[in-house]
């Protein structure tokens, strides 16, 4: 029996999980509440390989759904909008996302969703009962710096849907590593219309705002502190903005 995780690195399985995730999570993304998207032309000529997008993180699973929608309906010529799906009937596949290792065997749907190309990752450690943060397992780093070679990665560098949570310094050290094109996104509202897996509605009519901004300037040679300090200001989840 072939793994899931040979599975989803065969692109047409991909395709194939997008397209069916795609018109289950269509209405509730984008007819049962408002998406409103922004920002667009950032990503629209990007490179197929080495990007990197790192987002604030509200929901387990919507949050990244909803960005494969859009850059799928991009791909088909879309500007801020999804649209009619008809972007589904060729996804653009070439994206995988980080994900805990935990998240992702928890149910047969995360299983599932598994095979759209989560890159899952041990990200805590339990000392005396207690989950103790770290950074990423340097077998994990060498995993998404194998995908960033020919593909879109999406991370979460606060590695959690707490609002305002410390980033971690596994996002800056990949981007010390590869070098990549970094595209912040913003998201907003996605809490407010789902439950904390991002599976089941919890209110209609939401607006689920995401924007993209301009690829990060970033210089390399400094720390990952700085790196990470630089992620999340553009992200907005410093905590210096929340008191502001």
């Amino acid at each position: 029996m072939i793994s899931s995780e040979r599975l989803k690195n065969v692109r047409i399985v991909r395709k194939l999980v997008y397209a069916l995730v795609g018109v289950i999570t269509y209405p509730g993304i984008a007819l049962i509440n408002r998406l409103r998207i922004s920002g667009t032309e950032n990503i629209k000529n990007l490179p197929s390989r080495n990007v990197l997008f790192v987002s604030n993180h509200q929901t387990y699973f919507a949050d990244v759904i909803t960005f494969l929608h859009i850059f799928c309906a991009v791909k088909w010529g879309k500007k801020d909008k999804l649209g009619a799906p008809y972007y589904l009937l060729n996804p653009f596949a070439n994206v995988y996302y980080v994900a805990a290792e935990t998240t992702m065997k928890s149910s047969w749907l995360s299983k599932l969703f598994t095979l759209a190309g989560a890159l899952t990752v041990k990200r805590t450690w339990r000392s005396e009962g207690n989950e103790v943060r770290k950074g990423l397992d340097p077998s994990d780093t060498r995993k998404i710096s194998r995908a960033l070679e020919n593909n879109w990665i999406i991370t979460f560098p606060q590695g959690t849907t707490t609002p305002f949570a410390p980033g971690r310094k596994g996002a800056a050290h990949l981007i010390k590593l590869n070098k990549p094109i970094v595209i912040p996104i913003v998201i907003e509202g996605f809490n407010k219309a789902f439950d904390k897996k991002g599976l089941k509605l919890k209110k209609k009519g939401v607006t689920l705002s995401v924007r993209f901004k301009e690829p990060l300037q970033i210089d390399f040679e400094q720390s990952s502190e700085v790196i990470l300090d630089q992620l999340m200001t553009a992200i907005e989840q410093k905590k210096d903005l929340a008191q502001s």
